[in-house]
């Protein structure tokens, strides 16, 4: 039977998917006869809407066609949605979609079957393909023990619930300049390896004096860290990152509070209590973890502090001073931030306050080949020693552990083996680099960080053009009326993104999303669509489709591991300034938030 099996399935004929000027496939449907149940081309029924053909990497994204869906599904997994070409069409309940068919004959008629169809992409040997499946029969399962399964393909209000599943949003009445921040997470790995942390700290005019003349301002802190190689680096950083931050800074603005000349600290000041926090913290996690392993000889102990070490994570931190309005960013990796203002003529400006930092980035590349003179291959394909691709992150030990160290560890714990090219580490820092910003809340100003996943699919001048978009759905849809945070804005009916041009047409440490061209999307504004009351939803919508429920569906129905190949863990911040109520309250946005449980504002 095996034999059989291989053999149907080898001479199994596969149509590469329909591209836009070529012929379109014919319609995949359910052949109900007394013979076993399979598949059969049919020239009726409505052509289907395809995934477009471009979504692929080193996979191929293609039509099939199979004699026997038994032996397809064996080589593979099914994911499936059903739709229908009639209202009056039956529809399959998701317990029949999902259960096992053993009698071919016990089905309805071929042209009773016709009127409903499922939508499917088969997953086989790190390829994907796409069909229309017609019939209300349950799709055929053969299982074994390689963990083979089969779902139900997203619909588009599933995709919209997932989407949606980690959602949150807050309202900030404390009229210190800001007024509300929303954030978003969609998984891709398993589990996520991205995290956040957002705290506002209200700091006594012995610290800070108020410049209102308060007896207090505010520091505000939010921060996305994009992990890699597992997510204990980046949930650590969750935990402590910005109480290491918040404690430097402490230090630094105490000292200046004790000179009677200046009444907060230098910028110079600020920016090098920031670096000092993520060096500590970085230097806890790879260096004093290894101390307290090799003290206590227990590769139980190992296991636990050694985790944060041998992962990675990059780190984007945004911290906002009430009292002199400046926004610091400090990134170390790949994450990404960008500031969007109105302009005098009523369009947005982005206005990148971050560079990218990898192993392909001008600036680093420079910077790594002069600490590490005579090593040629320091940067090779645009990442360290050839192999990773941020050139700053925590974690990340087996770039800054010495030969010695390593093997150590190796012998007496676990670990791999030293990288060939290693000869002087540290290769990579934590050091972040740091972009001071004056704020002008009365104009409106907000900011977007996320990490790499938003940025490979959307450039700055969508990212702010939409948000903008959605600022002027919202007060559109309010009944002409604008709530308090959105009073000093004002919108635009242009059928484009309220957005102006970039002045370069490429920037130097900005790369480009590199998603559209494997997705072959143009950057047109006709692609987008508003449908969502969280500003950061909005923007992880439009970067997986917008319009294109298909594309939507799909890149969310794609489990891990084969989602990684098409999109990355997404995480994203907006937050919005302006000259908000002052009640000294921090409140959950229930309409942007998936569920007030467990939302606690960050104070």
């Amino acid at each position: 039977m095996r034999r059989l099996a291989l053999q149907t399935f080898r001479t199994a004929r596969r149509v590469p998917v329909w591209k836009v000027g070529a012929r379109r496939p014919s319609v995949v449907s359910f052949s109900h006869n007394h013979q076993p149940l399979g598949l059969r081309l049919s020239s009726r029924g409505r052509h289907p809407s395809f995934i477009p053909a471009t979504l692929q990497s080193s996979m191929h994204l293609r039509n099939f066609s199979l004699a026997v869906i038994s032996t397809v599904v064996a080589s593979g997994a099914w994911y499936a949605y059903q739709g229908s070409n009639s209202p009056q069409s039956p529809v399959t309940s998701p317990s029949q979609t999902r259960s096992i068919a053993t009698d071919a004959s016990s089905g309805p008629h071929a042209e009773e079957s016709a009127e409903s169809t499922r939508r499917a992409i088969l997953v086989d040997n790190d390829q994907f393909y796409t069909a229309t499946l017609s019939g209300d029969q349950p799709l055929y399962k053969q299982t074994d023990d390689s963990d083979r399964r089969i779902l139900e393909m997203l619909t588009p209000e599933q995709a919209t619930q997932k989407l949606r599943r980690n959602e949150q949003s807050f309202m900030v009445n404390r009229g210190k300049g800001v007024v509300r921040y929303d954030v978003v997470q969609v998984p891709s790995n398993s589990p996520i390896e991205d995290d956040h942390a957002e705290k506002i700290v209200e700091v006594p005019s012995s610290v800070a004096a108020a410049n209102d003349g308060g007896s207090t301002s505010d520091w505000m802190f939010w921060a996305v860290f994009d992990g890699h190689s597992g997510w204990t680096t980046s949930a650590k950083l969750r935990n402590v990152l910005i109480s290491y931050v918040a404690r430097e800074l402490n230090t630094t603005y105490k000292a200046a509070a004790t000179n009677p000349s200046l009444i907060s600290p230098s910028s110079e000041a600020v920016d090098a209590a920031i670096k000092q926090a993520f060096v500590r913290l970085d230097n806890d996690i790879v260096h004093s973890s290894v101390d307290k392993v090799l003290k206590s000889n227990s590769r139980r102990a190992a296991a636990e502090l050694l985790a944060p070490a041998l992962s990675g994570s990059c780190a984007l931190l945004a911290f906002y001073d009430s009292q002199s309005k400046d926004l610091k960013v400090a990134c170390a990796g790949d994450s990404r931030a960008v500031l969007g203002r109105r302009g005098p003529t009523g369009k947005w400006t982005a206005t990148p306050l971050s560079e990218d930092q990898t192993g392909g980035t001008p600036s680093e590349m420079k910077r790594l080949r002069e600490e590490h003179p005579g090593e040629p291959n320091v940067v090779r394909n645009g990442r360290i020693l050839g192999q990773l691709e941020p050139s700053r992150s925590f974690g990340d030990a087996f770039y800054k552990w010495s030969k010695e160290t390593q093997e150590k560890i190796k012998k007496q714990f676990f670990g791999r083996t030293p990288h060939p090219l290693l000869k002087t580490p540290p290769y990579v820092t934590a050091e972040p680099v740091i972009t001071t910003t004056k704020i002008e809340p009365s104009k409106g100003d907000f900011v977007v960080m996320a990490t790499d996943g938003l940025w490979e699919m959307l450039s700055n001048e969508e990212v702010v053009g939409l948000v903008g978009q959605w600022i002027d759905q919202q007060r559109a849809g309010n009944n002409g009326t604008s709530k308090a945070w959105l009073q000093s804005w004002f919108g635009l009916d242009d059928k484009h993104l309220p957005v102006e041009a970039p002045k370069e047409t490429t920037t130097e440490g900005q790369r480009r999303p590199i998603r559209q061209q494997q997705y072959d999307i143009s950057g047109v504004a006709s692609r987008f669509v508003v449908e969502d009351k969280n500003a950061a939803t909005h923007l992880v919508r439009n970067a997986m489709g917008g319009k294109d429920r298909d594309m939507v569906c799909a890149l969310l129905t794609l489990p891990s591991p084969y989602s990684r190949r098409y999109r990355d863990d997404i995480t994203v911040e907006v937050i919005f300034f302006g000259d908000g109520p002052d009640n000294r309250t921090i409140t959950v946005n229930q309409e942007a938030s998936a569920s007030e449980e467990n939302q606690k504002a960050k104070l």
